[in-house]
């Protein structure tokens, strides 16, 4: 997964997580534990905020410890870290959010292997100072909150008429498909369609004005 984003000015690898190259939308990663807790708006802000807090402290640390790590046992490396991070937050909202850690299950362990999370150290954190390396963590990490929260809140709200619990419409207006996991697949298949076409006509607009 190569990556130019070092050339970029810190304010540009920031922005670039969370549009340009957003990760659900754009590199189509995760997709798994995305569609699989996005069933409502709160399970998504769940899944969201842990997978921002592994992302953003495991690029940090694999930044600041990079040069330590031989290229051969690299991928080993980065594991053990992710994982342990992932053991601190697991442990965390198994104490202090029961119900949500109930509710996410086994999504929560397997943050470990999240693509997003290895391809940014692979990528990224493994190739850059602790500064760039935290403020891609916190592009990219939003910018998956943003994204997991926008199809958590459509199937929500099209499955049982409420955001966050709150009554937006009519039960009769209730279509419970997007409960299901082909309302997932129609949800997220509506925003990537939505995410290109707007990326194609400013990319359109940049070649007419150059």
């Amino acid at each position: 997964m190569a990556d130019n984003r070092g050339n970029l000015s810190n304010f540009g690898v920031f922005t670039a997580g969370l549009i340009q190259q957003n990760p659900t939308f754009s590199q189509v990663l995760g997709l798994c534990p995305t569609l699989a807790t996005s069933t409502t708006a709160k399970n998504a802000l769940g899944m969201g905020l842990a997978t921002f807090i592994v992302l953003v402290a495991s690029n940090l640390f694999i930044s600041m410890i990079r040069k330590l790590i031989p290229s051969e046992i690299r991928i080993p490396a980065y594991i053990s870290v992710i994982a342990s991070f992932v053991t601190v937050i697991n442990l965390f909202m198994h104490g202090y959010t029961y119900q949500m850690w109930k509710t996410l299950g086994l999504y929560i362990p397997l943050i470990v292997v999240n693509c997003i999370i290895m391809g940014r150290a692979e990528s990224f954190a493994s190739k850059n100072g602790m500064l760039k390396s935290l403020i891609d963590g916190l592009g990219m990490g939003l910018g998956f909150i943003g994204a997991i929260l926008l199809l958590g809140i459509t199937r929500e709200l099209f499955s049982a008429g409420t955001i966050f619990g709150y009554t937006i419409w009519p039960k009769s207006y209730e279509i419970f498909v997007f409960a299901l996991p082909p309302g997932a697949f129609l949800v997220i298949g509506f925003y990537l369609a939505l995410f290109r076409y707007i990326g194609g006509r400013k990319k359109a607009k940049s070649i007419r004005k150059a």
